[in-house]
């Protein structure tokens, strides 16, 4: 496929975070446009929470389906039980017997004056009865359907009745296609009369880490070399991301090697990178797909990951370059790869939950690039800062660098303490202790 992007040439000019996330997502949901029909699988209920909805959902059957009732007590005719107390208790013929699933309430009789039935939560209000009378007000009766229950107070008219429909109508629309279906969402869909779902076919991802320092985690190191983590880290994300996992390439700084996984991969819905994407001399991603003529490699104003390629290879699959350090693997992935993944799902929210929170400490930011660092929170009273400081509510979150030395690319070790990423602006020189940050939040 031709692609369709606006021209990003190399230059030592760094472009703007926006303008390059814009471009990946205008290239990837035209993608899920033009795939929409193939991209789209049928699921049961059961198998579907994580998934993407392909197409809208409506209710098919009202909710709830018929009229019943929202305590244990009578139904009841309002009309016989209006003038009930305490003092001068009403008193009332059982005559039946209704518990939620009973079947033959449609077909009993319409209850006469002076009759009520026993009611259970979620049985199907009879004929004739417009009022529930909790079980609380009464002297509850005496188990049996022809005895006699007292009432001590009447509840309102029509009160402790769920009428049909009014929570859905047939035909309410109830998911938006493009929802992330969670236990919520399914157990809806299951409410207005669904079995199966159709949904977005999980996007088929390959993910490789280069650097010919790379070695398997846990074997002895040879010097010079250091433990994979960029191919664990990617694939992780990826799955996180919603997406199949088609491969994990470790592969070293060589071009030979490179053209061959080219020639010979598995078919893919995206390919990423991880290293090669800068100008070293042995950055042999640059080279190698620099040549292909639809892969632009540019420089964002982003701390950590300004070096960035996107692109397609040569049968038209969108291709991310990301850094080789890891906390840049991380951040360009959060910035970049991951809202192209959710779009290319057709998800209709691709951003993470922001909130604004409190720098517990200070630390630098460079002026003229977005800083994106990682975070751990931190109980409020750590901070530096009066927390109710200008501007700020003392009911904030507090935030800290997760690791030790800032927002630097290779401190892979501080991501384990990461439950977000502050985002701070370009024209932030420092964050001062007590400045508001906004974060976005990670599971």
């Amino acid at each position: 496929m031709p692609s369709t992007r606006a021209a990003f040439h190399e230059t030592a000019t760094q472009i703007p975070v926006a303008a390059h996330l814009e471009r990946v997502l205008a290239e990837v949901r035209a993608d899920a446009r033009t795939r929409r029909a193939e991209r789209i699988e049928t699921v049961r209920l059961a198998d579907a929470s994580g998934r993407v909805l392909a197409t809208s959902v409506h209710a098919v059957i009202a909710s709830p389906p018929f009229d019943n009732s929202a305590m244990d007590g009578f139904a009841v005719r309002w009309a016989d039980v209006a003038g009930a107390t305490p003092e001068t208790p009403v008193s009332l013929h059982v005559v039946a017997d209704h518990a939620a699933g009973s079947s033959g309430v449609s077909d009993a009789r319409a209850l006469e004056p002076g009759e009520c039935a026993r009611i259970m939560t979620g049985a199907p209000v009879p004929s004739g009865a417009d009022t529930v009378v909790p079980v609380e007000r009464t002297d509850g009766g005496t188990g049996h359907e022809t005895h006699v229950v007292r009432v001590f107070g009447a509840p309102d008219l029509g009160r402790h009745i769920r009428r049909a429909g009014e929570d859905l109508q047939v035909g309410d629309r109830l998911l938006a296609a493009g929802t992330l279906l969670g236990p919520r969402q399914v157990a809806a869909a299951a409410t207005a009369g669904h079995a199966m779902l159709d949904v977005v076919s999980r996007p088929r991802v390959t993910a490789i880490a280069t650097g010919s320092e790379l070695t398997e985690p846990g074997e002895a190191l040879p010097p010079g070399r250091i433990p994979d983590s960029n191919s664990l880290l990617l694939a992780g994300l990826v799955r996180e991301a919603g997406c199949e996992l088609v491969e994990v390439v470790r592969m070293p700084d060589d071009e030979h090697v490179l053209r061959a996984w080219l020639d010979d991969r598995e078919p893919a819905d995206a390919v990423v990178f991880t290293g090669g994407v800068s100008v070293g001399a042995y950055d042999v991603v640059r080279r190698v797909l620099s040549a292909l003529g639809t892969v632009d490699f540019v420089r964002v104003a982003m701390q950590p990951g300004s070096p960035q390629a996107f692109g397609r290879l040569g049968d038209g699959t969108p291709v991310f370059g990301l850094p080789g350090n890891p906390v840049a693997v991380a951040v360009s992935f959060e910035v970049f790869v991951r809202p192209a993944l959710l779009a290319l799902q057709g998800r209709a929210d691709t951003e993470r939950r922001r909130v604004r929170a409190v720098a517990a400490v200070g630390w630098a930011s460079p002026a003229g690039r977005l800083q994106v660092m990682p975070v751990s929170f931190v109980d409020g009273s750590d901070a530096g800062a009066e927390p109710d400081g200008p501007g700020l509510r003392g009911d904030r979150p507090a935030v800290r660098p997760a690791t030790r030395g800032g927002a630097g690319s290779h401190l892979s070790g501080g991501l384990a303490a990461a439950s977000g990423f502050a985002v701070v602006p370009e024209h932030v020189a420092r964050v001062e202790p007590g400045d508001a940050v906004e974060v976005l939040v990670t599971p």
